[in-house]
């Protein structure tokens, strides 16, 4: 179960050499990580192989494995959780729209894979997963959530999401404190993003572009047509 000093904890400072030494600061869970880090956007995104559970068996996989497929790879705290499985059924209810988009989708947390199989063999109704149309990932040794900087402190991972595209480059990344969930429209939205600029390298798309909507030429010339059409 989620430990009760995580989900207490959550919005509130930790105590730490950097808190103490900056008085009236509202420091969260994740700003008292202060190493400097080169951003994962736009890098290839770390390889890992692990064991995973899959159509209620155990595989091996690695993520080269997936290369000429986009990849969305999201992480969550720990099984038998609260938040996490609505976050990971709701994907495998949209999963066919992963799939018609050449998308696979990876779920990853801390837990065993014997873990993960228990969950799976465990009804919605009861707080459980039932079957999943992706593979559930384990990360024991937390290598994955450390390469993806989605360790937090107490050992679990935070809500963190990167969207990979065919090549295996990370083009995007986001990550949820642990209370709440993320939103897998959103995931969709930002991936169909992703898709239509690789295929058309001469446009780009404004806020909250969805399919069909305008887009615009990243230039200051012909981006005026996009601002005077709106």
């Amino acid at each position: 179960m989620l430990s009760a000093s995580l989900s207490k904890s959550a919005f509130t400072p930790r105590a730490s050499a950097l808190q103490k030494s900056v008085k009236g600061k509202n420091f969260s869970r994740s700003a008292v990580r202060v190493e400097a880090r080169k951003p994962l956007v736009g890098y290839p995104a770390p390889e890992f192989s692990a064991e995973a559970v899959f159509d209620q068996e155990f595989q091996d996989i690695k993520l080269s494995d997936y290369r000429g497929k986009y990849v969305v790879l999201f992480f969550y705290p720990l099984d038998f959780t609260f938040v996490c499985p609505t976050e990971i059924t709701a994907f495998s209810d949209r999963y066919e729209e992963f799939a018609k988009l050449n998308t696979e989708v990876l779920g990853v947390s801390v837990d065993s894979k014997f873990s993960h199989l228990a969950w799976l063999q465990t009804d919605r109704n009861d707080g459980g997963l039932g079957d999943l149309a992706y593979p559930l990932v384990s990360d024991l040794k937390r290598e994955i959530c450390e390469s993806y900087d989605v360790l937090y402190e107490d050992g679990t991972a935070l809500r963190g999401l990167y969207i990979i595209d065919r090549e295996g480059v990370i083009q995007h990344y986001t990550c949820n404190n642990a209370p709440f969930g993320r939103n897998v429209d959103e995931c969709l939205r930002v991936l169909q993003a992703i898709q239509y600029v690789q295929n058309n390298p001469d446009e780009v798309c404004p806020a909250g572009w969805t399919p069909g909507a305008a887009t615009m030429k990243p230039d200051p010339k012909g981006s005026k047509e996009y601002f005077k059409a709106i």
